[in-house]
C-alpha cells in the first residue's frame, strides 16, 4: 500500500494527435491539501476529468484506497467518497440553497421507500431530521446559513461557488476535487474557503486536490504543489520549492 487515498499513475489522454496528458502521476494522502497549477492548456481539467471518472484515460490507472477505479463511473466514485466541484458552477438554481445540500444526501435512501414517505414513518422522519441537521451544520461552517432559504440561481458568483462546495461536503467526502473554487470570490470569501478546506483536511482527514489560477491562494493553502505543463508534471514540492524552481518560473510563474 502506498499510503495514498487517491493515486493516479502513468495517466495519458490523447485528443487526436495531441497528447493532453502524458504519463502523469500524482498521489494524495488522507488529510493532505495538494495544489495543481500550470498554464492554460496544461491539462489540469483533463486530469480532473480522468480522476473523477468523466473521461477514461488512454493509458494509466487511477486508484482509490488501493483499488483500481479506472473503469468505474463518476456515480460509483461519488458513492465511495469522491466529490468534485466544477469551473462552471453546477448548482440546481431552481432549488433553495438548503435543498441543494439535501439533494446531495438523497442517494442514501429515505428509509422504507415510497410507503414510508406516504405514512411519514419514524425511520423516514429520523433520517430526514439527520439530513437537515447535517445540511444546517455545513451551511453554518461555510457561512451560508443566512442564505439557506434563498434560491441558488439568484446568488452572485462567489456565494454560488461556496454553495457548490457546501453541497460537496453535505455527504462527508474522503476525497475532494476543487476546480477553480476561488474564482469570482472576494477576499473574505476566499478566507472562508481556505478555513473550510483546512478544517476538512486537518479535522476530518479528507484528501483535497485543488486546481486554481490564484497562485498566492494555492501557495498559502497547500502543503504540496504539483505543476503541469504541456500535459506533463514539470515540478512537485512544497510551495517554497516550487516558487524557487527555475523551470516553473520560466513556464508559468514568471508570466502571472
Amino acid at each position: 500500500m502506498s499510503g495514498y487515498v487517491l493515486e493516479a499513475s502513468g495517466v495519458g489522454v490523447r485528443f487526436g494527435g495531441i497528447r493532453a496528458l502524458d504519463g502523469v502521476g500524482l498521489g494524495i494522502a488522507p488529510g493532505e491539501v495538494c495544489g495543481l497549477i500550470g498554464p492554460n492548456g496544461a491539462g489540469k481539467t483533463t486530469f480532473f476529468d480522468v480522476v473523477s471518472g468523466i473521461r477514461r484515460p488512454d493509458e494509466g490507472r487511477v486508484r482509490l484506497n488501493g483499488v483500481d477505479i479506472t473503469r468505474r463511473s463518476p456515480v460509483w466514485r461519488a458513492r465511495h467518497g469522491m466529490r468534485r466541484t466544477f469551473q462552471r458552477q453546477q448548482l440546481f438554481g431552481q432549488l433553495t440553497v438548503a435543498d441543494n445540500l439535501l439533494v446531495a444526501q438523497e442517494w442514501r435512501g429515505g428509509g422504507g421507500g415510497l410507503a414510508a414517505d406516504l405514512v411519514a414513518s419514524p425511520t423516514r422522519r429520523t433520517r430526514e431530521t439527520a439530513r437537515r441537521a447535517r445540511a444546517s451544520a455545513v451551511l453554518r461552517d461555510c457561512g451560508l446559513d443566512a442564505l439557506a432559504d434563498g434560491y441558488a440561481g439568484a446568488l452572485p458568483v462567489g456565494q454560488a461557488r461556496m454553495v457548490e462546495l457546501a453541497r460537496a461536503l453535505a455527504d462527508p467526502p474522503r476525497v475532494l476535487l476543487l476546480d477553480e473554487p476561488a474564482s469570482g470570490m472576494s477576499g473574505d470569501e476566499r478566507a472562508r474557503l481556505a478555513a473550510v478546506v483546512r478544517h476538512l483536511a486537518d479535522e476530518e482527514g479528507c484528501a483535497v486536490l485543488l486546481v486554481e489560477h490564484n497562485v498566492a491562494f494555492v501557495m498559502e493553502l497547500c502543503a504540496r504543489v504539483v505543476v503541469l505543463d504541456l500535459g506533463s508534471v514539470l515540478a512537485e514540492g512544497t510551495a517554497a520549492e516550487v516558487r524557487a524552481d527555475t523551470k516553473v518560473v520560466e513556464a508559468y510563474l514568471g508570466t502571472t
